[in-house]
């Protein structure tokens, strides 16, 4: 079984800077990480990989620099790492993205086997589209399972997975036939640590690197800010609030008494409120 899972290298969350003219992450001089979803993506994969065989091949968009964290996805027990990098993809919005990565998701199939699962992590930490892992789906012509909490079943015999995930209404449980795309959720599973032969194999292993030529694109009106049409008007931090929050005091008071008093400055905040909810209550 061949597995691909795409991560990215993000900035540190905590260390963010946005530039003021063209609104894009300022990554010069920014700690870098893994995105934390897509370790999760990682872990399934390898945790697959153990249960039935097979290779688990990571892939990553970005400047050279992105090799770090292909390193550190071998160290934790990936068996190849493919860094897809050029200038020609600088600016690249999550359309031109998931252009490039389908397209290299593909050579890596020529190269390597055909993957029966395409991992990513349900969206990045900074950008929170949860666009690009779909996005490959639709160029790949995969089956999509997104917000996935958990594989219950995977039958490579019968080409079928069936999983649980996330949704409004609770949890849905769907099984599909592969090749499949997965995106996961946080906290479906907990990452493990790489053992000292992954991780000194993660540090002297020979990566894969390719351009935009060889991974096989060759319409480059699709990359970069050329292939971008999204455009960010504008970047800012949401104001703090001024108002400060309520105490009530709930001493020598019983339950009764504290609840009609929160009622009561419920109601003096929203004056709606409580016509809105005698409408609800009587059905319309």
């Amino acid at each position: 079984m061949h597995i691909v899972v795409c991560i990215k290298q993000v900035p540190d969350s905590a260390q963010i800077r946005v530039h003021p003219v063209t609104n894009t992450i300022m990554r010069q001089g920014v700690p870098t990480i893994i995105n934390p979803y897509d370790l999760f993506a990682l872990e399934e994969a390898l945790r697959l990989r153990d249960r039935f065989g097979g290779e688990v091949t990571v892939l990553t968009m970005g400047p050279p620099m992105a090799e770090d964290s292909l390193r550190k996805a071998l160290g934790i027990g990936a068996d190849r790492g493919v860094l897809l990098t050029d200038r020609f993809f600088a600016g690249s919005d999550t359309l031109a993205t998931s252009y490039a990565l389908a397209q290299a998701v593909r050579k890596i199939g020529e190269t390597w086997g055909t993957p029966e699962i395409v991992f990513t992590g349900k969206q990045t930490i900074d950008g929170d589209t949860a666009q690009v892992g779909p996005g490959i789906a639709c160029r790949l012509g995969l089956q999509q399972l997104t917000y996935v909490a958990s594989i219950q079943d995977l039958d490579l015999a019968g080409g079928t997975i069936t999983v649980s995930r996330r949704a409004e209404g609770g949890v849905q449980e769907l099984k599909t036939r592969i090749p499949a795309l997965i995106t996961m959720l946080e906290g479906t599973n907990e990452v493990r640590r790489g053992s000292i032969g992954d991780v000194l194999r993660g540090a002297r292993a020979e990566l894969v690197v390719w351009n935009a030529q060889a991974a096989g694109i060759t319409d480059m009106t699709n990359c970069g800010l050329r292939g971008s049409p999204t455009v960010v008007k504008r970047v800012f931090a949401p104001k703090g609030r001024a108002t400060k929050a309520i105490q009530i005091d709930t001493k020598d008071r019983d339950n009764e008494a504290i609840v009609e008093d929160l009622i009561a400055r419920l109601y003096a905040v929203q004056p709606s409120l409580e016509d809105d909810l005698l409408r609800m209550a009587a059905g319309y």
